[in-house]
Protein backbone atom coordinates (compact mmCIF):
# COMPACT_ATOMS: atom_id res chain seq x y z
CA UNK A 1 0.00 0.00 0.00
CA UNK A 2 1.13 3.59 -0.56
CA UNK A 3 2.38 5.80 2.25
CA UNK A 4 -0.28 8.36 3.11
CA UNK A 5 0.98 11.87 3.84
CA UNK A 6 -0.90 14.86 5.25
CA UNK A 7 0.52 18.13 3.94
CA UNK A 8 -0.65 20.18 6.90
CA UNK A 9 0.39 21.20 10.39
CA UNK A 10 -3.26 21.29 11.51
CA UNK A 11 -3.83 19.10 14.58
CA UNK A 12 -7.56 19.15 13.79
CA UNK A 13 -7.02 17.61 10.34
CA UNK A 14 -4.72 15.00 11.80
CA UNK A 15 -7.30 14.20 14.49
CA UNK A 16 -10.03 13.72 11.87
CA UNK A 17 -7.90 11.24 9.92
CA UNK A 18 -6.86 9.37 13.05
CA UNK A 19 -10.46 9.16 14.18
CA UNK A 20 -11.29 7.69 10.77
CA UNK A 21 -8.75 4.90 11.19
CA UNK A 22 -5.77 6.34 9.32
CA UNK A 23 -2.35 7.33 10.64
CA UNK A 24 -0.65 9.57 8.06
CA UNK A 25 2.86 10.89 7.98
CA UNK A 26 2.73 14.65 8.58
CA UNK A 27 4.88 16.86 6.37
CA UNK A 28 4.20 20.60 6.42
CA UNK A 29 4.46 22.50 3.15
CA UNK A 30 6.46 25.69 2.80
CA UNK A 31 4.45 27.41 0.09
CA UNK A 32 3.94 31.17 0.19
CA UNK A 33 0.15 31.36 0.37
CA UNK A 34 0.02 35.13 0.00
CA UNK A 35 2.14 34.98 -3.15
CA UNK A 36 -0.15 32.36 -4.70
CA UNK A 37 -3.25 34.39 -3.88
CA UNK A 38 -1.64 37.50 -5.36
CA UNK A 39 -0.71 35.61 -8.52
CA UNK A 40 -4.30 34.38 -8.93
CA UNK A 41 -5.52 37.96 -8.73
CA UNK A 42 -8.54 39.59 -7.12
CA UNK A 43 -10.99 38.20 -9.66
CA UNK A 44 -10.22 34.53 -8.96
CA UNK A 45 -13.27 32.55 -7.84
CA UNK A 46 -13.14 31.64 -4.12
CA UNK A 47 -13.28 27.90 -4.83
CA UNK A 48 -10.38 28.28 -7.27
CA UNK A 49 -8.31 30.03 -4.59
CA UNK A 50 -8.71 27.34 -1.93
CA UNK A 51 -8.25 24.48 -4.40
CA UNK A 52 -5.15 26.04 -5.94
CA UNK A 53 -3.63 26.52 -2.48
CA UNK A 54 -4.39 22.91 -1.55
CA UNK A 55 -2.77 21.66 -4.76
CA UNK A 56 0.31 23.82 -4.22
CA UNK A 57 0.76 22.48 -0.69
CA UNK A 58 0.45 18.86 -1.81
CA UNK A 59 2.86 19.38 -4.71
CA UNK A 60 5.41 21.09 -2.46
CA UNK A 61 5.34 18.15 -0.06
CA UNK A 62 5.72 15.64 -2.89
CA UNK A 63 8.82 17.57 -4.00
CA UNK A 64 10.21 17.62 -0.45
CA UNK A 65 9.65 13.93 0.25
CA UNK A 66 11.14 12.79 -3.04
CA UNK A 67 14.12 15.14 -2.97
CA UNK A 68 17.60 13.67 -3.01
CA UNK A 69 18.73 12.75 0.48
CA UNK A 70 15.26 12.65 2.06
CA UNK A 71 14.41 9.55 4.07
CA UNK A 72 11.48 8.80 1.72
CA UNK A 73 13.49 9.34 -1.47
CA UNK A 74 12.74 6.49 -3.84
CA UNK A 75 9.61 5.38 -1.98
CA UNK A 76 7.69 3.63 -4.71
CA UNK A 77 4.23 4.91 -3.77
CA UNK A 78 3.17 8.08 -1.96
CA UNK A 79 -0.28 9.64 -1.63
CA UNK A 80 -0.23 13.24 -0.41
CA UNK A 81 -3.32 15.13 0.77
CA UNK A 82 -3.25 18.93 0.73
CA UNK A 83 -6.02 21.13 2.13
CA UNK A 84 -6.79 24.80 2.50
CA UNK A 85 -9.77 26.37 4.27
CA UNK A 86 -11.11 29.91 4.08
CA UNK A 87 -14.37 31.52 5.13
CA UNK A 88 -16.47 33.27 2.50
CA UNK A 89 -18.37 36.08 4.20
CA UNK A 90 -19.96 39.07 2.50
CA UNK A 91 -18.36 38.01 -0.75
CA UNK A 92 -14.80 38.09 0.66
CA UNK A 93 -12.48 35.24 1.59
CA UNK A 94 -11.09 35.25 5.11
CA UNK A 95 -8.16 33.17 6.25
CA UNK A 96 -6.50 33.11 9.66
CA UNK A 97 -6.97 36.44 11.47
CA UNK A 98 -3.56 36.37 13.14
CA UNK A 99 -4.36 39.03 15.74
CA UNK A 100 -6.97 39.54 18.45
CA UNK A 101 -8.05 42.80 16.87
CA UNK A 102 -8.79 41.22 13.50
CA UNK A 103 -10.52 38.23 15.09
CA UNK A 104 -12.68 40.49 17.25
CA UNK A 105 -13.74 42.61 14.29
CA UNK A 106 -14.65 39.51 12.28
CA UNK A 107 -16.73 38.05 15.10
CA UNK A 108 -18.58 41.35 15.53
CA UNK A 109 -19.57 41.20 11.87
CA UNK A 110 -20.29 37.45 11.71
CA UNK A 111 -22.32 37.09 14.91
CA UNK A 112 -25.91 36.20 14.15
CA UNK A 113 -25.16 35.65 10.45
CA UNK A 114 -24.19 32.79 8.15
CA UNK A 115 -21.10 32.27 6.03
CA UNK A 116 -19.68 29.52 3.84
CA UNK A 117 -16.58 27.62 4.91
CA UNK A 118 -14.72 26.57 1.74
CA UNK A 119 -12.08 23.85 1.88
CA UNK A 120 -9.93 22.99 -1.10
CA UNK A 121 -8.65 19.41 -1.28
CA UNK A 122 -5.91 17.97 -3.46
CA UNK A 123 -4.74 14.36 -3.58
CA UNK A 124 -1.51 13.61 -5.44
CA UNK A 125 -0.09 10.14 -6.02
CA UNK A 126 3.62 9.87 -6.73
CA UNK A 127 5.83 6.98 -7.79
CA UNK A 128 9.55 7.23 -8.25
CA UNK A 129 9.45 10.93 -7.51
CA UNK A 130 6.93 11.65 -10.28
CA UNK A 131 3.27 12.61 -9.85
CA UNK A 132 1.29 9.91 -11.66
CA UNK A 133 -2.26 10.83 -10.61
CA UNK A 134 -4.02 13.90 -9.28
CA UNK A 135 -7.53 14.72 -8.08
CA UNK A 136 -8.71 18.12 -6.81
CA UNK A 137 -12.01 19.53 -5.61
CA UNK A 138 -13.51 21.73 -2.93
CA UNK A 139 -16.34 21.51 -0.44
CA UNK A 140 -18.56 24.23 0.92
CA UNK A 141 -20.46 24.16 4.20
CA UNK A 142 -22.78 26.85 5.55
CA UNK A 143 -21.96 27.91 9.11
CA UNK A 144 -24.54 29.70 11.26
CA UNK A 145 -22.82 31.85 13.86
CA UNK A 146 -24.31 32.49 17.27
CA UNK A 147 -24.00 35.75 19.17
CA UNK A 148 -21.60 35.41 22.10
CA UNK A 149 -21.74 38.00 24.85
CA UNK A 150 -18.93 40.54 24.87
CA UNK A 151 -17.44 38.83 27.92
CA UNK A 152 -17.57 35.37 26.32
CA UNK A 153 -16.07 36.69 23.09
CA UNK A 154 -13.17 38.34 24.92
CA UNK A 155 -12.55 35.15 26.89
CA UNK A 156 -12.57 33.14 23.69
CA UNK A 157 -10.18 35.51 21.94
CA UNK A 158 -7.86 35.41 24.94
CA UNK A 159 -7.39 31.65 24.47
CA UNK A 160 -5.67 32.31 21.14
CA UNK A 161 -7.63 29.56 19.41
CA UNK A 162 -9.38 31.89 16.97
CA UNK A 163 -6.17 33.52 15.76
CA UNK A 164 -4.73 30.59 13.81
CA UNK A 165 -7.81 29.04 12.21
CA UNK A 166 -9.72 29.97 9.08
CA UNK A 167 -12.61 32.29 9.78
CA UNK A 168 -11.56 32.82 13.42
CA UNK A 169 -13.55 29.87 14.74
CA UNK A 170 -13.47 26.14 15.31
CA UNK A 171 -16.28 23.62 15.28
CA UNK A 172 -14.47 20.96 17.29
CA UNK A 173 -12.94 23.23 19.95
CA UNK A 174 -13.90 26.15 22.14
CA UNK A 175 -15.44 27.97 19.19
CA UNK A 176 -18.07 25.25 18.91
CA UNK A 177 -19.97 26.88 21.78
CA UNK A 178 -20.76 29.80 19.49
CA UNK A 179 -21.80 27.93 16.34
CA UNK A 180 -25.59 27.56 16.13
CA UNK A 181 -25.53 25.04 13.30
CA UNK A 182 -24.08 23.97 9.98
CA UNK A 183 -25.45 22.76 6.67
CA UNK A 184 -23.05 20.34 5.03
CA UNK A 185 -20.13 18.13 5.98
CA UNK A 186 -18.88 18.76 9.55
CA UNK A 187 -15.48 17.18 8.90
CA UNK A 188 -14.90 19.70 6.11
CA UNK A 189 -15.51 22.55 8.57
CA UNK A 190 -12.88 21.02 10.84
CA UNK A 191 -10.49 21.15 7.90
CA UNK A 192 -10.61 17.94 5.86
CA UNK A 193 -13.81 16.53 4.38
CA UNK A 194 -13.85 12.75 4.68
CA UNK A 195 -16.55 12.13 2.03
CA UNK A 196 -14.71 14.28 -0.50
CA UNK A 197 -11.29 12.82 0.32
CA UNK A 198 -12.75 9.32 -0.08
CA UNK A 199 -13.86 10.22 -3.61
CA UNK A 200 -10.54 11.86 -4.48
CA UNK A 201 -8.59 8.87 -3.17
CA UNK A 202 -10.73 6.62 -5.39
CA UNK A 203 -9.85 8.84 -8.34
CA UNK A 204 -6.14 8.08 -7.80
CA UNK A 205 -6.78 4.37 -7.25
CA UNK A 206 -6.93 4.15 -3.45
CA UNK A 207 -9.69 2.61 -1.33
CA UNK A 208 -10.16 3.95 2.19
CA UNK A 209 -10.67 0.36 3.37
CA UNK A 210 -7.14 -0.41 2.20
CA UNK A 211 -5.86 2.48 4.28
CA UNK A 212 -7.63 1.07 7.35
CA UNK A 213 -6.15 -2.36 6.77
CA UNK A 214 -2.64 -0.93 6.52
CA UNK A 215 -3.04 0.92 9.84
CA UNK A 216 -2.42 -1.45 12.78
CA UNK A 217 -4.14 0.87 15.28
CA UNK A 218 -7.41 0.53 13.36
CA UNK A 219 -7.63 -3.07 14.50
CA UNK A 220 -6.81 -2.62 18.17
Amino acid sequence: MPRLVLASASPARLSVLRGAGVEPLVQVSEVDEDAIIAELGPDAAPEVVVTTLARAKAADVVHTLTAEGHVLEGHDDLVVIGCDSMLLFDGKLQGKPGTVEVARARWKRMSGHSAELLTGHSVLRARGGQIVAQADDHSGTTVRFGTPSDADLESYLATGEALQVAGAFTLDGLGGWFIDGIEGDPSSVIGIGLPLVRRLLADVGISVADLWSSNPSAHE
